[in-house]
């Protein structure tokens, strides 16, 4: 889809996010919800550590397995902390946001916060852009036209099939997730390398040592599997339907900030269920206008933003979340289709 198809020219288009973030801040949206923060952090926390409770004692068991995929859920849900801790959505001061990240990610799932931090600000900053947003950056997947047709070998033939294996390879994410953490510590810039490094030598010291403890070798491997590999498919499927199939941002467009938000995000549709299972990203246009704004205002932003883009002529796409991933699955799939036509 072309975005300059859906870009048109607005009056006084350098002042409409002005407009917009006069209307969010007045209606009190951006203040902080500590206490809101406060209930979600016990709720996640409780449900983290119930969990090694749970396998504490159950022991040497196969129905450690069970245990395997509730960690998988809880594992994600501090991820999402330390997502809204990296965007400042918990706290003001920049100290106390970056404690609480380096916990909920390289102490609790092992994810660097700094190398997280920095690849997510350069998505945010230019989403969808083929050049400059490392989300759509050519790798085990590809997302345009070009990078497919760049593809050599083994990767073309995963090109061809990529919306096949789009699930299958999330069981991966954790992972690569992991393998880019420590990879990190050697070159992407980050505040506290030293710490980070610390914490992450602690979390896989303290995971490994007591799965391999309480467990059998072979349960373990297998926990171990069930665990990553569940975490890695539930990140994987609360980040794809916010971008994937959207419009895919060029050096030729000039777009302004509202704009190159709107258009390239897309948000889900479904309750608090779907807010909970989520942890907010379904309000990524709301987040990506204002991402320091607390998870929980996301909900009532929704309706200023939705009549500001009807007032403005601004395409808003929101959509439920079966049909998000249907719309990225098919993304994939026209991506490799001039793969599938070559006959090489």
């Amino acid at each position: 889809m072309a975005i300059s198809a859906l870009a048109e020219p607005a009056v006084r288009r350098g002042s409409d996010y002005s407009q917009l973030s006069r209307r969010i801040s007045q209606a009190g949206l951006l203040e902080r919800r500590t206490g809101w923060y406060v209930a979600r952090i016990a709720l996640t926390v409780g449900l983290f550590v119930a969990g090694w409770i749970a396998f504490a004692a159950v022991g040497d068991s196969w129905w450690q397995m069970l245990v395997a995929v509730f960690l998988a859920f809880a594992t994600t849900q501090v991820a999402f902390l330390g997502h809204d801790a990296g965007h400042k959505q918990m706290f003001r001061n920049r100290r106390a946001s970056e404690i609480a990240g380096l916990i909920a990610g390289n102490l609790a799932t092992g994810l660097s916060y700094g190398w997280w931090i920095d690849k997510h600000n350069r998505h945010h900053a230019n989403p969808n852009h083929e050049d400059e947003d490392p989300d759509v950056g050519a790798g085990a997947l590809v997302w345009t036209h070009e990078q497919a047709l760049g593809t050599r070998g083994f990767g073309r033939w995963m090109a061809r099939r990529q919306a096949y294996l789009f699930f299958p390879l999330l069981l991966l994410e954790g992972l690569n997730l992991h393998v880019s953490s420590i990879r990190a510590l050697r070159g992407t810039p980050m505040r506290h390398r030293r710490v980070e490094a610390l914490l992450l030598l602690v979390h896989t010291a303290a995971y490994l040592g007591v799965l391999f403890t309480v467990l059998s070798p072979g349960r373990a491997l297998l926990f171990i599997a069930i665990h990553q590999g569940l975490w890695g498919l539930y990140m994987g499927c609360s980040f794809a339907p916010n971008h994937k199939g959207m419009p895919v941002v060029t050096a030729e467009d000039e777009l302004d900030f509202l704009r190159k938000q709107v258009l390239t995000s897309r948000n889900v549709r479904g309750g608090v269920v779907v807010d909970f299972l989520l942890g907010g990203l379904n309000y990524q246009i709301e987040h990506h206008l204002f991402p320091s704004m607390p998870r929980v205002n996301l909900r009532r932003a929704q309706p200023i933003v939705t009549r500001f883009c009807a007032e403005q002529g601004i395409p808003y796409e929101e959509t439920g979340l079966f049909d998000s991933y249907r719309q990225a699955l098919r993304h994939l799939h026209e991506v490799g289709a001039p793969l599938r036509g070559s006959g090489d």
